[in-house]
């Protein structure tokens, strides 16, 4: 069993940068693939990135360049640095694991976290 907990949402201002952790217990983070998704109001939840258990990440087209996902090992833990956030941006974000990349982008997980909240004025 895997235990995930997301922290680093808040309010930021357009332009801003934020950090999210996604940090695991149970088991380590380096036998999964994780990733983030995330969850505009009243909208589907939507794949973000995804970082491999060979730590190869990819990421959605369309917010490439601006979200990095990373991972550190030792802490067992997952990153998402948001830089130059937009408004748009709102949403809970989810860390999610799958025992592997391709279940994973597909949306076969098994394990969520909680979500956090990131709010982007603008």
């Amino acid at each position: 069993q895997v235990q995930l907990v997301e922290s680093g949402g808040g309010l930021v201002q357009a332009g801003g940068s934020l950090r999210l952790s996604c940090v695991g217990s149970g088991r380590s983070l380096s036998d999964y693939a994780v990733g983030w998704f995330r969850q505009a109001p009243g909208k589907d939840r939507i794949f973000v990135a995804v970082i491999s258990r060979h730590n190869i990440s990819t990421h959605i087209d369309s917010l490439k360049g601006r979200f990095t996902i990373s991972r550190d090992s030792a802490k067992n833990t997952v990153f998402l640095q948001i830089n130059s956030l937009k408004p748009g941006d709102t949403a809970v974000y989810y860390c999610a694991a799958a025992r592997s990349f391709s279940l994973l982008h597909s949306g076969q997980i098994e394990y969520w976290g909680q979500g956090t909240q990131v709010t982007v004025s603008s």
